[in-house]
């Protein structure tokens, strides 16, 4: 790690640890004055009446959370749970039948002071929309270090039980979180290898409620159904004839996205070999990706790119045999609907288990899948990839993509989509 880095992580670790202090030095007798002074007593549910959830992180993260919200809202059948989100995900958990309230919070800001803008983005949220409620329960069931003070919006919910995952549980939140474990009345100390849905639902455990399902969860409107079908109805896909495949090729970073020529001559073979329509899918900033494929596909390709909503995206993908693409978000919203899955990661076999692009901990829930991986890291990486474009994922043949197909087609009843 070169030494600005370092220098500049070390600053990130001081300015989290004063942020923390001094927001306890000026809460605290605030919430004592208040009578919101908090007690490290066992949560007890049965005295639970309102209950605030925070997460602000990604969409797949958010569709992980899914089993969350419905096993909370279980063993909770009568509490007022609201849920606080970034604005881009609202539209995905706006029907979520498991809460009463969604608030947005963007914690999107400049780099400049960007964790006391932050900061006082959190305070203003929680003095206008949350403190006034008298919340019982506040959770934060993000296990990964919090960039984007979540923890500060519990703390300053004065909730009389506040529940996280403990700054202790990798060395990069123990720096970039030192100090949040105070903003908590109970923290959950748990280092072990899990997928993200089971640290999830390890906290409705440690709140003393129990489990029953884990299946992941979307909700669609009747008009986002409706916009599904007009969709294949005006691409004349009204039978079930037709193989069809989504295509995701971007990603949240270069490095996570496989070549575009590489979706291309995937495309052509598909092309070639079965009774095949590509339906591609991705967010505005994905535009020249649709774009160029739709030029070197044709008539093959459904170009959505940029034109759908989080919630019709998971009404199109209900209607897919297969998803191809990298680790996104997307991949999580076809997972949740039951679509077969082929995940292209950037990350090499034998890296740490433990990275935020390991598909241990964020690969497809509940469906049958194939995760193609480098098998090894490309010099200078080694645990992960560290490069700022595609790199480690070059390691993944074209050919490894066609025998996956190949493979989870042959699990469906697909023989009439082959072309003869």
């Amino acid at each position: 790690m070169k030494l600005a880095q370092i220098a500049k992580i070390s600053v990130h670790c001081t300015v989290a640890f004063l942020t923390s202090y001094l927001s306890r030095f000026v809460a605290e007798p605030i919430f004592f004055i208040t009578k919101r002074k908090q007690k490290n007593s066992n949560i007890n549910l049965s005295q639970v009446k309102r209950v605030l959830v925070i997460r602000l992180d990604e969409i797949g993260d958010v569709v992980m959370t899914t089993p969350f919200l419905r096993e909370l809202r279980r063993n909770l059948p009568y509490a007022h749970i609201t849920l606080v989100v970034k604005p881009a995900i609202y539209n995905l958990v706006e029907l979520c039948p498991y809460v009463n309230e969604i608030l947005t919070y963007n914690w999107k800001v400049s780099r400049y002071l960007a964790p006391f803008q932050r900061h006082w983005r959190a305070v203003l949220l929680s003095y206008r929309h949350i403190w006034g409620h008298h919340y019982d329960l506040a959770i934060v069931p993000r296990w990964d270090t919090d960039y984007y003070h979540a923890s500060f919006i519990a703390y300053f919910s004065g909730a009389q039980w506040r529940v996280g995952y403990s700054e202790k549980v990798n060395e990069r939140k123990k720096c970039l979180n030192r100090g949040f474990d105070h903003l908590f009345t109970h923290i959950l100390y748990d280092n072990t290898l899990k997928h993200e849905v089971e640290h999830n639902l390890d906290v409705i455990r440690f709140i003393g409620g129990t489990v029953q399902e884990d299946q992941l969860e979307l909700w669609t409107s009747k008009e986002d159904v409706t916009f599904g079908e007009q969709v294949l109805k005006s691409h004349n896909l009204t039978s079930n004839k037709v193989l069809l495949i989504a295509f995701v090729p971007g990603a949240g970073a270069p490095k996570r996205m496989w070549p575009l020529e590489n979706f291309v001559e995937l495309g052509m073979w598909l092309k070639r070999t079965y009774h095949v329509r590509i339906v591609v899918f991705g967010g505005i900033e994905d535009w020249f990706m649709g774009q160029k494929l739709q030029a070197q596909l044709g008539d093959t390709v459904i170009n959505l790119v940029g034109k759908t909503t989080l919630r019709q995206t998971s009404a199109l993908l209900k209607h897919c045999q297969l998803y191809v693409g990298n680790d996104t978000g997307s991949m999580h919203l076809a997972a949740a609907v039951g679509v077969p899955i082929i995940e292209i990661s950037c990350h090499p076999v034998h890296g740490s288990l433990l990275h935020a692009n390991s598909p241990r901990r964020f690969g497809p829930w509940g469906v049958r899948s194939q995760v193609l991986q480098p098998e090894k890291a490309i010099f200078p990486c080694s645990d992960e990839c560290l490069a700022e474009k595609a790199h480690c994922i070059l390691g993944i043949q074209i050919e490894d993509v066609k025998k996956a197909v190949m493979y989870l087609l042959s699990k469906q009843n697909n023989s009439f989509f082959l072309k003869e």
